[in-house]
């Protein structure tokens, strides 16, 4: 009987152990030998995030395939899981795709977890993407017209099909895109023949304050650009201040005099 006795309570005392180690984690032994802890394999509550951007998308040779580079936190094994794509909707025009990924909210990010990583997600569409639009997230989109293949393009703040050079709004707006300006620059007074465009812009300058409300409220800085028409859109070739043609001239001869000669110069709003 005190034999049994004992062996009990050794078990005991072992099922005792191997709780206290679940509890505080495991431990193994270190690259010195020396025994370290590592976490515990659930230490929060896994929630539901998207990414912190979508940067890249390939389509497989059956352009059904979809691959989805995304920007998630950390480097870290267990800093993100569960990386998938979903196909939420489909027209003619759009196709949409939600990327997400799970991680352990609640308590300060570990370590390995402040950086950021790429992670790839793959969906099937439901019908060869063709010409229609990839819409990531809702704000990111892509197209295969005019990508090298299998990369998808992305495409920029206008549309994956930009206006083309023309004497119209939509190429005025694609113009001021390509201006090294200020964001909220204003543009008028446009002259345009199809090949050649001139506009003036207008960035505000000063305190933040509605105009007149005190010095420097409502002051603008304004600039004159002229530009050429290219197979992508306008192409900036000069800017300028003064009135006439003279440094457009100076920079591109072939400038149309109708549409610059009779402007005039410009002045800082005050």
């Amino acid at each position: 009987m005190r034999r049994t006795g004992s062996l009990l309570a050794v078990v005991l005392l072992s099922a005792v152990g191997v709780l206290l180690l679940g509890a505080c984690g495991t431990l193994r032994a270190g690259s010195d030998g020396a025994a370290t802890e590592t976490e515990p394999t659930e230490s929060g509550r896994w929630q539901t995030f998207a990414p912190i951007r979508v940067t890249a998308a390939r389509l497989a040779d059956d352009h059904r395939t979809l691959s989805v580079d995304a920007e998630v936190p950390g480097r870290g094994k267990t800093c993100v899981r569960d990386v998938k794509a979903v196909v939420t909707d489909a027209s003619d025009r759009t196709v949409w795709v939600q990327v997400t990924y799970s991680a352990l909210a609640g308590g300060p990010p570990r370590t390995d977890c402040r950086t950021t990583a790429t992670a790839t997600a793959k969906v099937r569409l439901p019908s060869p993407l063709g010409h229609r639009v990839l819409s990531v997230d809702n704000f990111t989109t892509f197209t295969a017209d005019g990508a090298d293949p299998p990369h998808l393009r992305l495409c920029g703040e206008l549309g994956c099909h930009p206006a083309p050079t023309g004497c119209t709004p939509a190429s005025y707006d694609q113009a001021v895109m390509a201006l090294d300006v200020p964001n909220h620059t204003s543009r008028g007074d446009e002259r345009c023949d199809g090949k050649w465009l001139v506009f003036n812009v207008s960035s505000r300058m000063g305190p933040a304050c509605p105009e007149g409300a005190g010095p420097g409220c409502g002051a603008s800085l304004g600039d004159r650009w002229f530009f050429r028409a290219g197979k992508s859109g306008w192409k900036p070739i000069a800017r300028s201040t003064k009135g006439g043609c003279t440094d457009v001239h100076g920079i591109e001869p072939d400038f149309p005099a109708a549409l610059c000669a009779d402007l005039p110069p410009l002045k800082r709003s005050k």
